[in-house]
């Protein structure tokens, strides 16, 4: 029979192993996620796309196995131009990619077909990511998403959004972006970008700064700018014809 010292003892480990179960789960990526919620999450997308057994390519294609896939890879389902671009200049679908893409569609791509204004709640993007996952080839060699140590916010602040722009000193720096994209918008390899509207320019070349856009050239150009030159190089092409 236990003293009244040992059920003490007995009682006070209890509650460290339970506080630290409590803290543990906390901290864990794995633990943060939940598959079951992310299938409620992901009734915002079904009208666009499949997922799962028997899946097929609807407005949007399907999602079996995007982890680790590149962008525009399937050969059944007819992307835009733009999508194939980022597919040819490396995007691949990640837990960050697709963060992403899922808060903001055109952060990644910047004239996307996907009409969907976003999924603001770090959460629920957590949770569908995981839900998504269970469908990848091999979810056990998926690499888990780190939300508590990256967060997933990927916006622009409002603050940068709402920088007014100068056109002339726009037009002094585009020299250097006019000797790949041409003045006159055209689109010959290369995206146009004349008559682009600023907050969609502003929002791509801030993807490019953070390497969420994986274009080597873009990114190291992009790295170089301060706010008002992103501002003022958006004010230009906007209204350049």
């Amino acid at each position: 029979m236990k003293t009244k010292d040992q059920k003490l003892k007995f009682a006070n480990t209890r509650k460290a192993v339970s506080l630290a179960l409590f803290v543990a789960s906390l901290s864990s990526p794995i633990m943060a996620q939940d598959v079951d919620a992310g299938a409620k999450v992901y009734k915002k997308c079904k009208a666009c796309h499949q997922v799962g057994q028997g899946a097929k390519n609807r407005v949007g294609p399907q999602l079996n196995g995007v982890f680790g896939r590149a962008a525009a890879s399937d050969p059944d389902f007819k992307y835009s131009a733009s999508m194939k671009r980022a597919g040819a200049d490396g995007l691949i679908w990640t837990d960050e990619t697709l963060t992403a893409f899922t808060e903001n569609p055109k952060s990644l791509v910047s004239k996307t077909r996907m009409s969907f204004k976003g999924i603001k709640k770090e959460k629920d993007i957590i949770n569908l990511l995981a839900y998504l996952r269970t469908f990848s080839d091999d979810p056990a060699n998926i690499p888990e998403a780190e939300p508590t140590a990256k967060g997933t916010d990927h916006d622009i602040d409002p603050a940068i959004l709402a920088i007014q722009g100068d056109p002339e000193y726009g037009e002094y720096l585009a020299s250097e972006c006019q000797t790949c994209h041409k003045s006159d918008g055209t689109d010959d390899g290369i995206p146009g970008i004349t008559q682009w509207p600023t907050e969609d320019f502003v929002v791509a070349m801030h993807a490019y700064k953070t390497k969420i856009r994986p274009h080597p050239v873009m990114q190291m150009l992009a790295g170089r700018l301060n706010n008002e030159e992103i501002a003022a190089l958006a004010a230009y092409f906007k209204d350049l014809e």
